[in-house]
């Protein structure tokens, strides 16, 4: 079976030890940085909420971690990028 098949969920905690499963839907490399995003699996799509998380990897005493962007314009700016990326794979 092709890797292409699923994809990988991941399971981060709040601040608060609140644990959320996310689907990986993407990477995207800008300036030696990479930024993902997921789909949270337990929200409803008719959720205010709902809709892309995308998180900056950052390594940290040599692991990775996944960290909020801060950047509110950098941000929408991802968002806009994942989205076309998105919606450029259903068309194919």
């Amino acid at each position: 079976m092709s890797s292409e098949y699923g994809n990988d969920f991941v399971t981060i905690s709040d601040n608060e030890g609140n644990d959320f499963v996310l689907e990986h839907l993407d990477t995207i490399e800008i300036e030696d940085t990479f930024y993902m995003a997921f789909l949270p699996t337990d929200l409803d799509e008719e959720d205010e909420d709902y809709g892309l998380v995308i998180l900056q990897v950052v390594e940290e005493n040599g692991e990775e971690v996944l960290i909020s962007v801060e950047d509110e314009e950098f941000l929408e700016s991802l968002y806009n990028r994942f989205v076309e990326r998105l919606s450029d794979e259903e068309d194919e």
